[in-house]
C-alpha cells in the first residue's frame, strides 16, 4: 500500500516522500526507523512517528557516503586507524577499509536499526558483515555502544586515531534529541585529543542551502574555534555538508590537499574527481566572510 512519509526541513518548509513499500517498520529504543521504495529507491528514514527523516536512499547514498568519508581520508597522511560513530548502513566502513583502513571501529548505540539496514538495503553491510564485526572477526568492529562513552573510554585507554568521522542525523538544537551532544564542542574536543599526529576529525554538519545554513554556521564556528586547518565540503549534487578540522596549523590549504591527494587515495571514488572536489570545498555566499580563508589556487605545491 502507498503511504507518505513527511520530512521537515525548516521551520514551515517540508517534503513529502511516496513509499510504494515499506518492506520494514519499528520503534528501537533509540528512534523511528523505516525502510521501504520510494522514487529514489530503497530508502531509509529515521526519526520519530511524526518527524521521519531521510537518511539514505539507493540512488544518492554513494554520494553521501563518499562526501563524508573521501575528504577525512585523503588528508589525514597515514589511515591506519579509523573510528566512525553512527552511520548504520554501514557504507562508510566499508569505504575506510577499502582506502586502507587496517583497524575501523564502528559505533553505533542502535544495533536494531544497523541490523535492519544490513537486512533490508541493497547497500552497505549484510547480516554476516555485522555479526561477523560484532565478534570482532576482520578489520571492521562493531560496537553497540554510545559515542560519547566510547570515546570517553578510548581517552582512558590511551587508544588513539588517525581519522575520526561523526556521521549523525541533523543537529536539532531546539529538542532534547540525544544525538545533539555528539556535535558539541566538548566533545569534539575530546575526540580531537582521540587523534594521532597528523590525524583529523569530521563531521557531517548540515545543509550549504540558504534557507537551512543554521546548522552549517554552527558547525562551523565550533571547528573555527577548535581547529587552526578546517575545511568544509558541500555535496552540492546531495544536499549536505561535511566539516573536517585537522588540530595542526598547515602551511597549505586543506582544499589544496585534498584535490593533490585525490588520486593516491587507495580508494578510487565515483562522484568525485579534483575539479568537483574543488568547487566542494568553496564555502557558500552568506557563510563565507571571516568564517574560513579563502582555498588558493591549486597550482600552490605540496611540501
Amino acid at each position: 500500500m502507498t503511504r507518505n512519509a513527511t520530512e521537515t526541513l525548516s521551520p514551515g518548509l517540508t517534503r513529502t516522500w511516496t513509499i510504494t513499500d515499506v518492506v520494514y517498520e519499528a520503534k528501537t529504543p533509540y528512534q523511528q526507523v523505516l525502510i521501504g521504495d520510494t522514487p529514489h529507491g530503497r530508502t531509509l528514514f529515521c526519526g520519530d512517528a511524526d518527524a521521519m527523516e531521510r537518511q539514505s536512499s539507493e540512488l544518492s547514498q554513494l554520494l553521501y557516503h563518499e562526501a563524508l568519508m573521501v575528504p577525512p581520508l585523503a588528508l589525514a597522511p597515514a589511515r591506519p586507524r579509523v573510528l566512525i560513530i553512527g552511520s548504520s548502513e554501514g557504507v562508510a566502513s566499508q569505504i575506510a577499509r577499502r582506502a586502507g583502513a587496517a583497524h575501523v571501529d564502528h559505533v553505533d548505540i542502535d544495533l536494531e536499526c544497523v541490523r535492519a539496514c544490513a537486512e533490508h538495503l541493497p547497500y552497505g553491510y549484510t547480516l554476516a558483515d555485522v555479526e561477523a564485526a560484532l565478534a570482532g572477526d576482520g578489520q571492521v568492529r562493531l560496537h553497540a555502544e554510545d559515542g560519547h562513552q566510547f570515546v570517553l573510554a578510548r581517552l582512558a585507554d590511551g587508544t588513539r586515531y588517525d581519522v575520526i568521522v561523526v556521521d549523525l542525523p541533523d543537529e536539532a538544537p531546539d529538542s532534547d534529541a540525544q544525538h545533539n551532544r555528539l556535535y558539541a564542542r566538548d566533545f569534539l574536543s575530546r575526540c580531537k585529543d582521540l587523534l594521532t599526529a597528523g590525524g583529523v576529525v569530521s563531521t557531517q554538519a548540515g545543509c550549504p542551502t540558504l534557507w537551512r545554513q543554521d546548522t552549517l554556521r554552527r558547525a562551523l564556528t565550533r571547528f573555527n574555534e577548535l581547529f587552526p586547518s578546517v575545511l568544509c565540503f558541500n555535496a552540492w549534487e546531495h544536499e549536505w555538508s561535511f566539516i573536517t578540522g585537522a588540530p595542526h596549523a598547515s602551511d597549505y590549504p586543506l582544499s589544496t590537499l585534498l584535490q593533490r591527494r585525490l588520486s593516491t587515495l587507495p580508494y578510487r571514488p565515483e562522484t568525485m574527481d579534483t575539479v568537483s572536489a574543488a568547487s566542494a570545498t568553496i564555502l557558500p555566499y552568506h557563510l563565507r566572510p571571516a568564517m574560513v580563508p579563502l582555498p588558493t589556487p591549486a597550482t600552490v605545491r605540496e611540501p
